[in-house]
């Protein structure tokens, strides 16, 4: 399990290590493969690499060269992969000396892939779930649940973007600054939807994915320094941090998901609470409001609230309602409905959770059906409550999720049964 862990940390940075050398996607994800299997075999015999993550990116691009020399229609990148390898740096070098490196990003492999598959020529429907599988190593399957869809449909539409990368010659590079605005949105969006995978992962036993919330956050880090002065990469890295602050009071002691109400305030990072905040302020002071800064400006209200029962619930809704005209999806609308009903108007609330229920657009997402399981448990409407659960768990959670699920089940029938016997 330890060098499953190893691997799986570095996947992602090998496989934009070797892309961005290659140009080549299908390329890279199969030679890393390849340096894993050989891990897999060497490792335990010989000991861990000093760095595992240059072991890995230094014999995945050997690996690479020796695809490309096999391959005849490829024979200008087996003339570069030569030069590579007898006048160029040695493989192990290319973890620090990456050709191409003037993007003032000091090779940041995986930010650079991240803008090379947010490439204008990209149907903008796969961007972001190419960039979620080639760069932070998720699954298809993990891919197709971050996005709600079928996962055979999502397989199809990687390979056809990998293969349109390698055909049209897109380069896995950080562009200029004259053409990063035509791929800011798409790059803000792969780095939100790696954090919110990370936050909570649609598969696997645990709830969060910490490797991933903080890889989100690494990143962000790097756009708002490639662009300081935009509000949005700003609103952006502020939402992570706030939300991510969380993280310590969000799973219980067996690894349980803790509704906010419940969590334990104390053991919330202040330090990233702090910073958050003053980067929301210095984001919203340049009068340029988006969905990034909205939603860290909700984040800001739960993670600054010293209480449950203290949080600005009307002014929550009131962002969520602000929200809703850049962003207007179900999921949104799901979560200002439950804003409204926590504010004051449980009935509005419901009906508008009812409305999204019935419309069927968010069947396969058990947060909809939890939430408005929890809002009918208020309302004193236990049997439908557990209707809601049923419909959560034929979703088809993950395995912490599904936990609590038949937990608050089981809870509420025996609150059934006490009340009967009372």
């Amino acid at each position: 399990m330890a060098l499953e862990a190893v691997l799986r940390d570095h996947w992602w940075s090998a496989v934009a290590a070797v892309a961005r050398r290659t140009g080549d996607l299908e390329v890279a994800e199969d030679a890393v493969q390849e340096a894993c299997a050989a891990a897999v075999a060497q490792w335990p015999r010989d000991g861990l690499p000093s760095s595992p993550r240059a072991w890995l990116i230094a014999t995945a691009w050997h690996k690479a060269v020796d695809a490309m020399r096999r391959d005849a229609v490829r024979a200008d990148r087996e003339a570069a992969a030569a030069w590579w390898l007898t006048g160029g740096p040695e493989p192990a070098e290319l973890v620090a000396v990456a050709p191409g490196d003037a993007t003032g990003l000091d090779g940041d492999d995986e930010l650079a892939l991240i803008f090379g598959c947010c490439h204008p020529a990209l149907d903008p429907a796969v961007r972001v779930a190419l960039t979620l599988r080639s760069v932070c190593g998720l699954s298809t399957g993990e891919v197709a649940a971050a996005f709600v869809v079928d996962e055979r449909a999502m397989a199809q539409r990687l390979v056809r973007a990998k293969r349109k990368i390698r055909q049209a010659g897109i380069p896995l590079t950080v562009p200029g600054h004259g053409e990063l605005a035509g791929r800011l949105d798409a790059v803000l969006r792969v780095v939100y939807l790696v954090f919110t995978e990370g936050h909570r992962a649609s598969a696997g036993p645990q709830l969060i994915r910490a490797d991933l919330c903080e890889e989100a956050i690494r990143l962000a880090r790097g756009l708002a320094a490639l662009l300081p002065g935009e509000p949005e990469v700003t609103g952006l890295l502020a939402l992570l941090l706030l939300t991510d602050a969380r993280r310590p009071g969000r799973t219980s002691a067996d690894g349980l998901p803790v509704l906010l109400s419940d969590q334990d305030r104390m053991t919330w990072d202040q330090a990233k609470i702090a910073e958050g905040d003053a980067l929301l302020t210095s984001a919203l002071r340049a009068g340029r409001p988006g969905p990034y800064q909205l939603q860290a400006a909700i984040a800001a209200c739960h993670s600054t609230a010293s209480s449950a029962e203290t949080t600005d619930w009307p002014q929550i809704a009131a962002l969520y309602g602000e929200l809703v005209r850049y962003e207007p999806t179900a999921v949104v609308v799901a979560n200002q409905a439950v804003a409204i009903a926590i504010a004051g108007r449980p009935r509005r609330g419901l009906e508008m959770l009812d409305e999204l229920t019935a419309s069927g657009r968010l069947d396969r997402w058990p947060q909809l059906h939890i939430a408005r399981a929890e809002l009918l448990l208020k309302a004193g409407r236990a049997a439908e409550a557990v209707t809601a659960y049923r419909a959560a768990l034929a979703a088809g959670p993950p395995a912490a999720e599904r936990a609590f699920i038949e937990g608050r089940m089981a809870a509420v029938a025996h609150q059934a049964r006490g009340a009967v016997g009372g």
